[in-house]
């Protein structure tokens, strides 16, 4: 269980807009690459951003996008965040481990689940001399819930990949499109 999203989900009552994204693409291979002028680091999420849920390799029609990305953002200015590698899911890292041997990125090691794991993502890209600015990073994900309502709280760019890899069948993801869809009437 998420208790990080269960709890900072709550913060929609006061503000449901903290869950729309700045930016939307339909899939991945749709990312423009640079992401802006002013974005210099990325924060991706992997199952059903990049990747097919819970494989560990780049989906092939994300090939080219991913390539563009990794020279646009070299080093640590790429780093995955996901809910499932690196996370509390993974203490001893194999997932982590893993996932970086085959797409050749960082995965952040963290303790608190997306949303709540800004800090740590903060501290990541300024001890790599990166950034320390927010503004300066964008947040790519499938999750308005986890992915996009963290890059509001950051301060950063959201960018949301609507349909992802494969459809997802998930009641949260049904109820994340429909508020999507009723805060942002005509889009």
């Amino acid at each position: 269980m998420n208790i990080s999203a269960t709890l900072n989900v709550l913060r929609l009552f006061l503000n449901p807009k903290l869950c729309i994204p700045q930016a939307e693409v339909a899939n991945f291979s749709q990312l423009p690459v640079p992401i802006g002028p002013s974005v210099k680091a990325v924060v991706l999420d992997k199952d059903n951003c990049f990747a097919y849920p819970h494989e560990n390799e780049v989906w092939p029609e994300y090939e080219k996008t991913w390539l563009k990305l990794k020279q646009a953002y070299p080093n640590a200015s790429l780093l995955i965040v996901s809910n499932s590698a690196g996370s509390s899911d993974d203490p001893d890292g194999k997932q982590a481990n893993l996932l970086e041997s085959k797409v050749g990125v960082s995965v952040l090691r963290h303790a608190v689940k997306k949303p709540g794991c800004r800090d740590e993502i903060m501290e990541y890209f300024a001890s790599h001399n990166i950034t320390q600015d927010p503004k300066e990073i964008a947040v790519v994900g499938d999750r308005l819930f986890t992915d996009i309502l963290m890059a509001n709280l950051m301060g950063s760019q959201g960018i949301w990949v609507r349909d992802g890899v494969k459809p997802s069948k998930s009641p949260v993801s049904f109820l994340e499109k429909r508020l999507h869809d009723w805060l942002n009437p005509g889009k």
